[in-house]
């Protein structure tokens, strides 16, 4: 069956039958509701472009480090003069997960809410009842929306009760790889300072023999930067879920599959997987992993990362681009390059996680519209079809004809002052200009391949490093469960316990310890419910395989 042409009936059949609807309802609404909305249901035309009085909305990202206000730049004022919607962001100035709890707990949220797709919240929301089915507002107030979604994204996120909550940013459907594939690249990264590792001959790091000895030399040589003590390795900030780093990070840069032979592998207990940790153990013992690692969070990380002060990071590329920028500036050699890191013996090449169906993060509309005007809903609703269609797109990434950009060779391209700003000072651009992927909440990165300009060092080493080596994990999403469940229950105590796990493994004064701790970490893991948790997850990733075979016919 052809999926899209089958939407595109249904969708047909849909708008119908709510229009006859509308028209005949006896007591359903005001006149002046049901005028509105026989005006606007157009699948044809975008609502938003119908009322554009100003309107300002709440909107939350669990997101602390979000440095950016609404208002202040050029692109976001031109937004708002385009649309009339401005935007407030509320940002937890501390702990995400207290925050957001905290919200969830008074049962009021802000209209908005963005925040990473796999957070336990997302299920907590709409088995609570506390978000709007997209679906359906749009099918009353804006069926354009219906019309530019991608239907594969509608079709992941929908859920069993037939509605679809949130849409996803930076997502990426097995269609998209096979148009944008080649262009595609990975966050997921091994990077050393450029200087440091061609001082110390640009020694192989791929083996734990290579890697140890290369964290040693460099530690000797290096001792300290700027007179502050060298951090020989980073990683991301420890949580009390674990670490990224030593996570998906580490374990697909091993190339450990994600399952064997239709039946999912517990990757954790790799061998590959046991002996880096061993790894990593050993090198802490040796006095090559500073204490800094366990106790920093983002902002700290940040700065030393600015001063340059760390030689080798397993860590996500574009989390530091803004200091990566910093120390291009100063010195060119300064920066950070993506090389081959640890791998398993085979020295087989990583399978790095590319963009996924799941995207990055979700925005959701919050229930709580329901006790305000009809205006807000149809106006919230509006807003987000501006933002997730090709206009909307370009807009944020590209700003204001004319004062930004202008059409170059037939192609939009940043005016010379805009682009130099973009490349020399990020966080500066962000605040002038508010441009490429300043608001990201709806961005889609394959729709802007169209617009974005050639990359540049320093970025584009790391970013041409990772091509090739991306795989699409999406059958995998979504897959972990969550809320009140029994299995989500189990599956957060399981994350808790390694949690605590992880840095006693890193600290253990011998192997010997690293057996003992491990072997408890599983028998913790097994008494919590791991069999549960498995046995629901491997039914999810059935499901995902059928979704992701429907939507790919």
């Amino acid at each position: 069956m052809n999926i899209r042409k089958w939407q595109k009936g249904l969708l047909a059949s849909v708008l119908l039958v709510g229009l006859l609807a509308a028209c005949t309802s006896g007591g359903g609404g005001t006149v002046t509701e049901l005028k509105d909305e026989k005006t606007k249901a157009t699948a044809d035309e975008p609502g938003w472009k119908a009322d554009m009085e100003p309107i300002t909305f709440d909107w939350y990202l669990n997101f602390s480090w979000f440095p950016n206000k609404w208002g202040t730049d050029m692109t976001s004022k031109y937004v708002t003069q385009k649309t009339g919607v401005s935007v407030n962001f509320i940002v937890p100035a501390g702990n995400e997960n207290e925050k957001l709890n905290t919200m969830l707990a008074s049962g009021k949220l802000p209209d908005f809410v963005t925040l990473g797709w796999g957070e336990d919240a997302v299920k907590k929301m709409i088995e609570g009842k506390m978000v709007l089915p997209l679906n359906k507002l749009a099918e009353k107030y804006d069926p354009y929306l219906i019309k530019i979604a991608d239907p594969a994204k509608m079709s992941w996120y929908r859920q069993t009760d037939g509605n679809v909550y949130g849409y996803p940013n930076a997502s990426s459907s097995p269609q998209d790889y096979q148009k944008y594939g080649q262009n595609f690249v990975s966050n997921q990264t091994f990077m050393v300072r450029k200087d440091m590792y061609e001082a110390i001959g640009k020694p192989d790091m791929r083996t734990p023999e290579g890697f140890l000895k290369a964290l040693q030399k460099v530690k000797e040589k290096f001792p300290e930067v700027n007179g502050q003590p060298l951090i020989p390795m980073g990683f991301h900030e420890f949580t009390d879920n674990g670490n990224y780093s030593f996570e998906d990070y580490l374990l697909n840069f091993l190339a450990i599959p994600h399952e064997k032979d239709g039946k999912l592998y517990d990757r954790r207990s790799d061998e590959e997987y046991i002996r880096w940790l061993k790894t990593f153990r050993q090198a802490n013992e040796q006095g090559l992993i500073a204490k800094d690692i366990f106790i920093d969070k983002r902002p700290q990380m940040e700065e030393k990362v600015a001063q340059g002060r760390y030689f080798a990071m397993l860590y996500q590329r574009s989390d530091f681009a803004t200091q990566q920028v910093m120390l291009y500036a100063k010195d060119p050699n300064s920066v950070y390059i993506a090389v081959d890191g640890p791998s398993n013996s085979k020295l087989d090449p990583p399978t790095l996680a590319g963009p996924g169906i799941s995207g990055w993060t979700v925005t959701l509309i919050s229930k709580t519209l329901i006790s305000k005007d009809v205006k807000d809903k149809e106006r919230a609703i509006e807003f987000l079809t501006y933002l997730i269609s090709e206009e909307g797109n370009r807009d944020l990434y590209l700003g204001e004809q004319g004062k930004l950009w202008d059409t170059v060779n037939g192609k939009p391209a940043f005016k010379p002052e805009v682009q130099e700003l973009l490349n020399k000072d990020r966080s500066a651009f962000d605040k002038k200009y508010g441009a490429s992927f300043t608001f990201w909440m709806l961005m889609d990165t394959n729709m802007n391949l169209q617009w974005a300009p050639p990359s540049v060092e320093p970025y584009k080493q790391p970013e041409d490093w990772t091509k090739g080596k991306t795989k699409s994990f999406s059958q995998y999403d979504n897959i972990k469960p969550t809320g009140t469940s029994t299995e989500g229950i189990a599956s957060g105590q399981i994350d808790k316990i390694w949690g605590k796990a992880l840095p006693k493994l890193l600290l253990a004064s011998s192997d010997e310890e690293f057996d003992q701790l491990f072997a408890r970490f599983l028998e913790d893991r097994r008494k919590a419910g791991y069999d549960k948790v498995m046995a629901y997850q491997q039914k999810a990733y059935a499901e995902n395989l059928k979704k992701i075979e429907e939507f790919t016919k």
